[in-house]
């Protein structure tokens, strides 16, 4: 045989190996990867309509707030647009007066379609209020929002069959109560009852995480409320309570301990599959969330493949979380384009008379209004998600307006942050690199600037849990150089969120500066990569 013979044997036969594995590819492998979304999406409330997935989440602080993401697939996300501009405008929720609701604003959502209408809802400790947010067009709004006192923890807001509406709520003990018809308020003349006293205690009733996060679904005439509890020592656990009526008698059982994969709920496919959604704290990165694959067994839904979350789902593949929900910005707007698009939110609620997309056209600029002696403090920042296993934020600022005491530049905002960007001092510009990794602010490097713009850059690396970051600046957009020190990304209580790219300019000594961004540039490989 000639050896042209045998390499077009040999070419055959890959081919038909490369056949085949596209077939099996195509056959129902396994190929999304868990977790579904590798950045800060937690507290995941899901419902479906039709063929459509939508979902809420928590963002606390930021504004606007109460997110809605959109999927066709439980894999592939995103943002459709949020709940609420602004949940309230106390002096905490706008930093004035030297209040700030870091790790608050909203909490835990709950998110339901019921005769025609979306219901999104939330509470928050910083109004003191459970709040509803309605409307018929969920991609689109506009929304309505009703509140009222008291603020209800960790509620789940539930529609039965009879056309009486619930709220299920609380930590540990788990307390119902009964809303108007519509959830416009508590119903007159009902009281707050018991539902479980303890729902803790399938996991154990010693100390630790009370059970909390309540999700509460109705199956085939059969009432399942879904919690988290935390037991000392032990690890995030899914409890799962069971009713024949909502008022009880509850049975309930631990439903899944693995990896910390807890907090969420049940979500159904049109082709009649389930899962649960839920999500894992994982560092600096945030609280991402998973899918587990869910069998029915004895009128119990049971979570995972032999108890375990899987690496992969027999779901469609992942396409990235750009642009669904980060994505790079140039900031040049066309006509009837919003100002922002939704991947972005503020640090708290921004005073809008100080910045704009149209006073320089492709710019984003942010102005001074007053001074503030923290980066925490300040108004104004323009966040949005970093994302894993690894992401970098970069930024071109034009620093030639800046006055005498002023600070611009890109930042990494959470307890622990970092900033690179320009100070003005004297009449001069620095490129300087801020760490706050110690739990207070530090000058780590400052490098003298000889012309009025400057690239900057921050590399996030979340692999294996590393959680570092670093800082660079160019003064060509070619040449990158380290500045600083790097930057260790942990996930802080006081804040209770992942990391966060954000563009900040704030004074320290007069008002009056302002900052142009050319844009913001995410991407998903770290430089030298």
């Amino acid at each position: 045989m000639t050896t042209k013979a045998i390499k077009q044997i040999f070419l055959t036969i890959g081919l038909l190996l490369g056949y085949g594995a596209a077939v099996a590819q195509t056959a129902g492998s396994p190929v999304a990867p868990n977790p579904i979304i590798y950045a800060d999406v937690p507290d995941m409330a899901m419902i479906r309509v039709g063929d459509t997935y939508y979902m809420s989440s928590t963002t606390m602080h930021l504004s606007p707030g109460l997110p809605i993401m959109k999927s066709k697939d439980l894999v592939n996300w995103q943002l459709v647009g949020y709940a609420y501009d602004t949940l309230t405008t106390v002096d905490a929720m706008s930093l004035r007066n030297g209040k700030s609701t870091y790790g608050r604003g909203s909490w835990a959502s709950s998110l339901r379609y019921h005769n025609g209408l979306y219901y999104a809802t939330t509470f928050a400790q910083t109004s003191g209020r459970t709040h509803i947010y309605t409307t018929r067009n969920i991609e689109k709004g506009p929304w309505k929002e009703v509140s009222f006192k008291p603020s209800y923890h960790d509620h789940s807001l539930f529609f039965d069959d009879d056309g009486r509406t619930y709220l299920i709520y609380g930590a540990g003990k788990l307390n119902i109560v009964e809303l108007n018809a519509d959830a416009s308020g508590i119903k007159p003349g009902t009281t707050e009852q018991v539902l479980i006293e303890n729902a803790s205690t399938p996991s154990g009733t010693g100390p630790g995480l009370p059970a909390e996060g309540s999700q509460l679904f109705k199956v085939k005439g059969k009432y399942y409320l879904f919690n988290i509890s935390w037991p000392r020592g032990g690890m995030r656990t899914v409890i799962i309570h069971r009713a024949d009526k909502i008022t009880g008698p509850w049975e309930g059982r631990v439903a899944l301990q693995d990896k910390g994969v807890a907090q969420g709920g049940l979500i159904d496919t049109p082709d009649g599959r389930w899962f649960a959604y839920l999500f894992r704290d994982f560092g600096g990165v945030g609280r991402i969330p998973y899918l587990v694959p869910v069998k029915w067994e004895d009128g119990w839904p049971v979570l995972g493949e032999n108890g375990k979350v899987p690496e992969t789902l027999e779901l469609p593949a992942s396409k990235g979380l750009i642009p669904g929900l980060v994505n790079s910005d140039e900031f040049s707007r066309k006509k009837g384009e919003a100002a922002l698009p939704l991947v972005w939110q503020w640090n708290h609620n921004p005073d809008n008379s100080l910045w704009s997309v149209t006073e320089r056209k492709g710019y984003l600029r942010l102005k001074t209004g007053r001074t503030d002696t923290s980066f925490v403090m300040a108004r104004n920042t323009l966040t949005q998600r970093t994302i894993g296993p690894e992401s970098a934020g970069s930024t071109l600022l034009d620093a030639s307006n800046l006055k005498d005491g002023d600070f611009a530049g890109l930042s990494l905002l959470q307890k622990n942050y970092g900033l690179v960007g320009v100070k003005m001092e004297n009449g001069n510009r620095s490129v300087v690199m801020v760490s706050a990794s110690s739990g207070k602010p530090v000058e780590v490097q400052r490098v003298p600037l000889g012309q009025k713009t400057v690239y900057l850059k921050a590399d996030c690396d979340f692999r294996d849990r590393k959680d570092t970051a670093r800082f660079l600046y160019s003064l060509d957009g070619k040449t990158w150089t380290p500045i600083g020190e790097p930057l260790k990304m942990p996930y802080t209580i006081p804040h209770f969120m992942g990391y966060r790219f954000g563009l900040f300019n704030y004074a320290t000594a007069q008002t009056g500066g302002f900052a142009d961004f050319d844009y913001f540039r995410i991407s998903d490989t770290i430089t030298g990569k």
